[in-house]
């Protein structure tokens, strides 16, 4: 087989809309991993979120969290972890109360968000990812302009209406990178499907990279194919059209 890696986005990729994975992805999932194809989560979401559907598809590779920031040798054996330096969180959190938009904050220790923040959560936690959302696109974009001059971070999205924040230079595909050099694989025998901004990376370096139909427009138009949606089996399609498949 041309291509030996799946690595996949969960949110509006792997999961439908109701955050399940449906029987039809389930089974081509499984059917690739039958044939030997490595099949790693590739996520936004923390561990203790997405372990559960690594659980579910009986997943013994490796799995990307955090947009990155965390790397599992096998799901349940941390290989690498990159933290976000607390001087940075504090001014992210306070650039979340002067712009007054909604903020959350992935750590170690959990996840914590306008709702669940104490102070002594700063020195105490280690940090891996910090997000805003809000609707207001002009606040919005001050942020972003001002997360951009900082030159800290590497900024992306999960959501038109949000901005992830992670270590400069972490991202899905650096993670995909390192699954690569564990597994003895290169980029190009690496199948990565998203629908997000913090898919990009990963879509653009991967050997074939897919936009789910329900994509983003940049990632739709950045990628090699689009597929069909999260609703609609879109993952599927791929492993059954281009994965198990002998050119």
């Amino acid at each position: 087989m041309k291509y030996k890696l799946l690595a996949l986005d969960m949110d509006g990729t792997l999961l439908n809309d109701l955050h399940e994975i449906t029987p039809e992805t389930e089974y081509w999932i499984r059917k690739a991993a039958a044939a030997g194809v490595h099949v790693c989560l590739s996520t936004g979401r923390s561990y203790d979120e997405a372990i559960p559907y690594g659980d579910q598809l009986n997943l013994g590779t490796p799995m990307i969290t955090v947009n990155g920031s965390e790397i599992w040798k096998s799901p349940h054996e941390l290989h690498r972890r990159i933290l976000l330096e607390r001087p940075l969180i504090a001014r992210l959190y306070e650039i979340s109360r002067e712009k007054q938009v909604w903020f959350w904050a992935n750590s170690v220790e959990g996840s914590f968000n306008e709702g669940s923040w104490l102070p002594e959560l700063l020195e105490r936690n280690h940090w891996l990812k910090f997000g805003y959302f809000t609707e207001d696109d002009a606040a919005r974009m001050a942020i972003l302009q001002e997360l951009e001059e900082m030159d800290s971070f590497q900024i992306t999205n999960s959501s038109p209406h949000n901005l992830e924040i992670n270590p400069k230079g972490i991202s899905k595909a650096s993670g995909i990178q390192t699954v690569c050099e564990l597994l003895g694989l290169q980029m190009s025998e690496v199948v990565a499907i998203g629908d997000s901004l913090n898919d990009l990376a990963a879509i653009e370096a991967a050997g074939l990279g897919v936009a789910m139909g329900n994509a983003q427009e940049l990632v739709k138009e950045k990628a090699d194919l689009v597929t069909a949606t999260n609703n609609e089996d879109g993952i599927a399609w791929i492993i059954r059209d281009y994965v198990l498949t002998e050119e």
